[in-house]
């Protein structure tokens, strides 16, 4: 394998942290060409000092001054804003984005480097979420390799590898269930913060540990593998599995099972993607049988977490449902994490902002800009009206 040049987009954030930490330990494989940051720049520029890119972009526009001072001097092109972002995406020099910012903004920097032709290590579930359609037809007419990081995905990439889509029966997406499996709504309606971000198996970001909370990051995997792996909505399923050591499964028509194992580490998904199509050796920590002996399931609680159902009803929706049901869960999530909104309230907001934002049954772009800029619209105005 020749030494590809990354660009990590959210290099800030804990995905683009051990991607870096990957990049580290492979220095023969791979060179930082790109690195991105939302706020802190403080980080930013401490990554770039040590992996030393052909150019760092800060999206919060205020900082930009700060992180020039340190860094022009170096060699280092300094930009900043979410329009240079999507500029430096389709950088021709290139050879692999990982597409690790948080939420919606990273759409728009992911499409530019598919129109490049850049492949694509996805870590930005909300990409496909919002417009999944869109992105995967993008990707496809250019033939840009689109390797998801996320390890349940990245669990049934492996395991469809060789096989013939015609025969997947479905895909079984696993779930911790989150810190508070098993709860019921009694002793969720005082959940604060700090209870929801205790993640029992899994180093991640506050947003995607609220969502593990109430099983909203499941519901999200359900619709990304839905574009990603081109299957319809019946075919996906879900399953609990606390230990998380299988990451997803695949069945086949046959009745045969594949399914991928490994410690919860996300570094070995990001590895993966961005050495495919080769096997990288590493040291990190090994699945042991001995040190896990049970391996259990059980069938997920879709009555006291509703986020799941209702990303369930709007995979098999279509349209701009999920597109508004991503933007308006972003909203709760912030909210939340800033003590503005209570645990359950969160689901409540999500349900009626998808009846009152239209639904579009075959949305362009535009749509889902609009869309996504009306949920965040009511999903403010019913926030600020809530009183905990």
């Amino acid at each position: 394998m020749s030494k590809k040049n990354i660009a990590i987009f959210g290099s800030t954030g804990s995905i683009g942290i051990q991607a870096l930490e990957v990049i580290e330990a492979h220095p023969d494989k791979f060179s930082v060409e790109v690195l991105t940051g939302g706020t802190n720049a403080d980080l930013l520029i401490e990554q770039a000092l040590k992996f030393r890119p052909n150019a760092v972009v800060i999206a919060d526009e205020t900082q930009y001054q700060k992180v020039k001072d340190v860094l022009f001097d170096k060699g280092i092109k300094v930009f900043a804003g979410a329009k240079a972002m999507v500029e430096v995406a389709a950088w021709s020099s290139i050879d692999m984005m990982l597409a690790a910012i948080m939420g919606f903004a990273g759409l728009a920097p992911t499409l530019a480097a598919i129109e490049q032709g850049t492949p694509i290590a996805l870590a930005n579930k909300e990409t496909l979420v919002v417009a999944g359609d869109i992105v995967m037809a993008a990707a496809n007419k250019r033939n840009v390799p689109v390797v998801p990081v996320d390890s349940e995905h990245s669990a049934i990439f492996q395991c469809l590898l060789g096989e013939d889509l015609r025969n997947v029966e479905k895909v079984i997406l696993t779930a911790s269930g989150g810190p508070f499996l098993g709860k019921k709504p009694n002793f969720l309606i005082n959940v604060k913060k700090d209870h929801a971000l205790q993640h029992p198996n899994w180093r991640m970001g506050a947003k995607i540990t609220i969502d593990c909370a109430t099983l909203m990051n499941k519901g999200l995997e359900m619709i990304e593998a839905r574009w990603l792996f081109n299957l319809p909505p019946e075919k996906i399923e879900v399953v609990i599995h606390p230990q998380s050591i299988i990451h997803s499964m695949v069945e086949f028509v046959d009745g045969s099972l594949k399914a991928q194992l490994g410690v919860p580490d996300m570094k070995l998904p990001i590895q993966l993607a961005l050495g495919f199509p080769e096997r990288l050796a590493n040291d990190f920590p090994k699945f042991s049988f001995k040190n896990n002996p049970t391996l259990t399931f059980e069938q997920p609680d879709t009555k006291t977490f509703r986020n799941l159902a209702i990303a369930i009803e709007a995979m098999h929706k279509g349209g701009n449902a999920a597109c508004v049901m991503n933007a308006a869960n972003e909203e709760v999530v912030h909210a939340f994490l800033k003590n503005r909104i209570g645990f359950l309230q969160m689901t409540e907001v999500i349900e009626e902002i998808l009846v009152k934002v239209p639904f579009v049954e075959k949305p362009t772009l535009h749509d889902y800009l609009e869309s996504d800029q009306a949920a965040r619209e009511y999903a403010n105005s019913m926030i600020n009206a809530i009183v905990i």
